[in-house]
């Protein structure tokens, strides 16, 4: 019995041949744009850092800066393209992919779309981007306007405070994710260059999924079900498809960026960022 027991416990010490993590090769670099808001970078270096950690340790060369948190996408997408050239004339790429997170989908589409940074761009992968809008922003611009006033002017003085390089306007940026806008005027105005790949992923948890959510945003999500179908919390799953839709996230909209993560999801996560950069090496980028 005792023989039995310590071949047991040797066999869990079985050394693995190659216990490092496993390499994605890219043809391309990636940058990693955040999408609006900044109360994530109280706590972390940018909202897309971990991510970024997580990509580098299987070989991804990533990059996850910051730009203005709460502005317009004609802003935005500007400082990204002006990130995009910076990369590539520092390290000598030709060009990058790029995977956006929510509303720096919008930014991306329209800096590749109007601007001649679309030459350095390889591919374009969306993440739970609000590509038709989303009633959350309508629903934001209609509560009582002394309320939206304060709102506003937090939001703008705390985005001046932590990113002076660039004013923010924070109530123009949430008219511009609204469903009217994004499908009216938005995409019309924007449409896709040829020559790039686009891919995109939607999310949802809560209402009308067995994926559990944090209770503080449970009534937005039921506002977006009831308007839109199955969200993340803030996109819905159809608002985020966009070119080729690569499938349903099972995680809500800050988790996907490791935010109030709990460590039983953890593994979703990893197997979720891991899954975006394969994606982009089965296809050579």
């Amino acid at each position: 019995m005792k023989l039995i027991e310590t071949d047991a416990f040797l066999k869990k010490l079985e050394l693995r041949e190659f216990p490092q993590p496993e390499i994605v090769q890219l043809r391309y670099p990636l940058l990693l744009c955040h999408g609006f808001g900044a109360l994530v970078s109280v706590i972390k270096p940018s909202p897309m850092h971990e991510t970024c950690m997580f990509l580098r340790q299987h070989g991804v060369m990533a990059f996850a800066p910051n730009i203005v948190p709460y502005a317009k996408i004609e802003t935005r997408s500007q400082q990204w393209s002006q990130k995009i050239v910076q990369l590539c004339d520092r390290y000598g790429f030709e060009k990058m992919n790029i995977v956006a997170h929510s509303m720096s989908g919008l930014d991306m589409r329209y800096a590749i779309s109007r601007s001649d940074v679309y030459q350095r761009v390889a591919s374009l992968t969306t993440v739970a981007t609000p590509h038709r809008g989303t009633s959350l922003a309508e629903l934001v611009l209609n509560t009582p306007e002394k309320v939206r006033e304060k709102l506003v002017e937090a939001f703008d003085w705390f985005g001046n405070s932590i990113y002076p390089k660039s004013e923010s306007d924070a109530v123009g940026a949430v008219r511009q994710l609204t469903r009217e806008y994004v499908r009216t005027t938005f995409n019309p105005e924007n449409p896709d260059r040829e020559n790039i790949t686009y891919f995109s992923y939607s999310a949802s948890a809560g209402k009308g999924t067995n994926q559990p959510l944090n209770a503080l945003y449970r009534y937005q999500n039921q506002h977006l079900y009831e308007n839109e179908g199955p969200n993340d919390s803030f996109v819905s799953e159809k608002s985020a498809v966009w070119g080729k839709h690569l499938g349903t996230v099972p995680l809500s909209h800050l988790e996907q960026i490791k935010l109030g993560l709990s460590k039983d999801r953890v593994q979703i996560f990893e197997k979720f960022w891991y899954r975006v950069a394969g994606n982009l090496s089965d296809n050579g980028f």
